[in-house]
């Protein structure tokens, strides 16, 4: 099972034909969210419904220009844009408009990272089919010599094991807990959106505090530590 030019047929060939599919950037990109598989991104959206609450309660006790003391300490450059929004005095409609926009964005972009392990799940059967082809190819050459055969066969047919196997273990599964990863960080920015929209409109922060945990309540994904 061990068979060194069958994983480099197999591997190289999948590499090459997603490295042709893709730019190099958005190549890398995938490269580098495969550490999420063990390292995943934080999921915490209570600590967000937490932040925008008080934030909700501020403005509440002493007006929308108060916040302005809070962007500096807000997590992530979608929270700090939508509070200078909200201090600049925008419309909260016009304040969901621009960042939904910038979750469209980034999930657009993690996306494009998520779709290489997809791409290579999608290619690696064919190329290890290629490569059990090449290999009986090979083994044609020793057909006046029985003996070699029946190894030769078995060796072709590992780069097929090899291409099925790290499609279907490896390369789609990754790609599947990628997208599903992307969806939770969505997820916390509607969130954020929500309160920010609520906070604008000058919802009263319980009331908005309840819708939030709404969009948390039910989710099996939900922060199991707390």
């Amino acid at each position: 099972m061990l068979q060194a030019a069958a994983f480099l047929i197999v591997v190289g060939g999948t590499v090459g034909a997603v490295m042709v599919q893709n730019s190099g950037q958005v190549f890398l990109l995938g490269i580098r969210m495969g550490k999420w598989v063990v390292l995943p991104p934080e999921f915490t959206p209570r600590r967000i419904i937490q932040d925008v609450v008080r934030w909700s309660q501020a403005a509440r006790r002493e007006g929308l220009l108060s916040l302005d003391r809070h962007i500096a300490g807000a997590t992530g450059p979608l929270a700090r844009k939508g509070l200078q929004l909200v201090v600049d005095g925008a419309e909260p409609e016009k304040i969901r408009e621009v960042l939904e926009v910038e979750i469209f964005t980034f999930q657009e972009h993690y996306r494009q990272g998520a779709r290489i392990w997809e791409a290579a799940g999608g290619y690696s059967p064919t190329i290890g089919i290629l490569g059990a082809v090449l290999g009986l190819i090979h083994v044609m050459e020793n057909l006046t010599d029985p003996s070699r055969l029946g190894g030769g066969i078995a060796v072709a047919f590992v780069a097929t094991i090899y291409g099925v196997g790290l499609a279907n273990l490896v390369f789609l599964p990754i790609a599947n807990k990628l997208k599903n990863l992307i969806s939770r960080q969505a997820l916390l920015q509607e969130i954020l959106v929500d309160g920010l929209v609520a906070i604008a409109n000058g919802e009263h922060p319980s009331i908005t505090e309840n819708r939030l945990f709404g969009y948390i309540s039910e989710q099996p994904f939900g922060d199991a530590r707390l």
